[in-house]
């Protein structure tokens, strides 16, 4: 996407360097050298700000609902998505041995807070990111419970990226890109989704908890 900014923005900018043409107070080569490459990051910035690319990316996802998705459980059981209809939803790909494993502790406590008001928290184990998820199953279930009390549901291991990513997780990367991309980048990115099904916000691996429920409340209230 900033790509796309750059093909339209940088051609016109351009021509002002090139043909030395004076404009917005640009009367000299390093104004405009400035211009050249700055004005199309200013333009990305001022549209995230606005929520003009928030509201274009909701448009994309009128053809599909999340709820048509299901996955397997860390205990095979397939699970449909269509029974968190009118559910908040915040999906995250996990990892065990991650420097972010410890965010469980801090969804887990989310999760116990909200869900009585409709949040559910849905976490997808992948070994993706520097092999940090190397473990089956029932170690991945054991670990979650043993070391951090996870309650919420926990699904199989998945890729998330590539051409073996689980379709939901395409579906989220579509719906919502990250600021270099659509690709996720590390363990513990998140995507937040409304009662509606709606996926509103994208948050990635260093966001807390407590970021997550600044929004959370908004969506409640």
């Amino acid at each position: 996407m900033v790509a796309l900014f750059f093909v339209l923005v940088f051609p016109g900018n351009i021509s002002q360097y090139v043909n030395e043409i004076n404009a917005f107070g640009l009367d000299t080569d390093t104004k405009r050298l400035i211009r050249l490459f700055f004005q199309p990051l200013l333009v990305w910035w001022a549209l995230c700000a606005t929520g003009a690319l928030r509201a274009w990316s909701i448009s994309k996802q009128s053809n599909i609902e999340i709820y048509n998705f299901s996955a397997k459980s860390l205990s095979g059981e397939e699970i449909n998505f269509d029974k968190y209809k009118g559910k908040i939803i915040l999906i995250v790909n996990t990892a065990s041995k991650c420097g972010f494993t410890y965010q469980y502790k801090g969804l887990e406590e989310l999760y116990r807070k909200y869900k009585d008001k409709g949040l559910v928290i849905l976490g997808f184990p992948c070994n993706q990111f520097g092999n940090q998820e190397p473990g089956n199953e029932n170690s991945i279930k054991e670990g979650c419970l043993i070391n951090y009390g996870v309650s919420f549901q926990m699904f199989s291991k998945v890729d998330v990226n590539g051409s073996s990513a689980h379709p939901l997780f395409n579906y989220l990367k579509s719906c919502m890109s990250g600021i270099l991309g659509s690709r996720i980048k590390w363990n513990f990115t998140k995507f937040l989704i409304d009662q509606n099904g709606v996926v509103i916000k994208r948050f990635g691996s260093i966001d807390s908890a407590k970021k997550i429920e600044f929004f959370l409340k908004q969506i409640i209230s």
